[in-house]
């Protein structure tokens, strides 16, 4: 059967999918556009898997926080370029899968790609997946989410466009602009300092062991120490090991945009009594785009000399 320019038109704005791809389709399936939806996605995934093995260290973070901030979830959507990461079409996506973090009972990123595509549940979230790599020409990868569902508040903070998101939860029983906007604050520490921890008691005595460990053996090392007995050496790095975890404990930290050189947690002190209500930090989540990923370097000179036989 003759395959009509407006049934072209019509298939491409539901699928997204090429011009030429969705005539092909139609064409493969005699007009029939259930079956031409289904012929696309299933080209889509033999494609996606053509460009499984290239390297996705871009993209963007995304995060979403429910109307009444006790719901939150943030989301690492990856791509192979920062042009990609930059289109609007990547990012509607990233910002689609965020909307369905915040509503999943998954726990982990596999159990999450296996759940339906709720904005189209004839797909799972992976087949979706595939059919935005087949459509965006990139490979892309959900690589992590958090959830967070609190009694108190929770708010998010977005830097640089998406290169990091921040999550923070608070125990409060205040509201309003005052409290979310001291945690706004607090979650611009956290995109700018990147704390390990909430506070020093979170650490484990393991950690701290650890670290001791390494700092005595640093000293000792050194010439300048050699005559020193071994109880001088642990006293004096003890001092280097609180310092350290100060500056890797969100509450221990110097506040950024303090005057007078007060910690965050002396900040949310005096917020919370100006205020008359609890506020203290629970759980903040960090994620920096692309952080831990091999990045792919692009030789264009080696390249060209390559494709010219050189």
């Amino acid at each position: 059967m003759a395959i009509t320019a407006s049934q072209v038109k019509e298939l491409r704005e539901m699928s997204g999918a090429g011009m030429m791809d969705c005539k092909k389709a139609l064409t493969e399936t005699d007009g029939d556009f259930d079956k031409a939806i289904e012929w696309l996605r299933e080209k889509g995934l033999a494609t996606a898997q053509k460009k499984a093995g290239r390297i996705a260290a871009e993209g963007i973070v995304a995060a979403t926080v429910s109307d009444d901030g006790r719901t939150a979830a943030i989301v690492e959507v990856n791509a192979e370029t920062d042009f990609v990461a930059k289109n609007d079409v990547f990012r509607g996506y990233v910002a689609e899968v965020c909307a369905q973090c915040a509503a999943t009972d998954a726990a982990d990123v596999e159990a999450f790609k296996a759940e339906p595509w709720a904005l189209d549940t004839s797909m799972t979230v992976g087949e979706k997946l595939a059919a935005m790599i087949a459509k965006i020409g990139e490979n892309m990868n959900i690589r992590r989410f958090e959830k967070i569902v609190s009694d108190g508040m929770v708010v998010s903070y977005i830097h640089a466009g998406g290169k990091i998101g921040v999550l923070v939860e608070a125990d409060t029983d205040g509201s309003g602009a005052e409290i979310e906007e001291a945690l706004k604050n607090v979650a611009m520490q956290v995109a700018a300092m990147n704390p390990k921890y909430v506070s020093t008691d979170e650490v484990s005595e393991e950690y701290k062991a650890h670290e001791l460990e390494i700092l005595v053996a640093q000293a000792k090392n050194d010439p300048k120490n050699a005559n020193k007995p071994d109880t001088i050496i642990e006293k004096m790095v003890q001092g280097r090991l609180n310092k350290e975890l100060k500056e890797v404990c969100l509450l221990e930290q110097e506040y950024v945009k303090a005057e007078n050189k007060e910690t965050v947690a002396k900040y949310l002190e005096a917020v919370a009594k100006k205020a008359g209500c609890k506020l203290s930090i629970k759980r903040i989540v960090r994620f920096e785009t692309g952080e831990g990923l091999e990045k792919k370097n692009e030789d264009f000179a080696a390249e060209v000399a390559k494709q010219m036989g050189q």
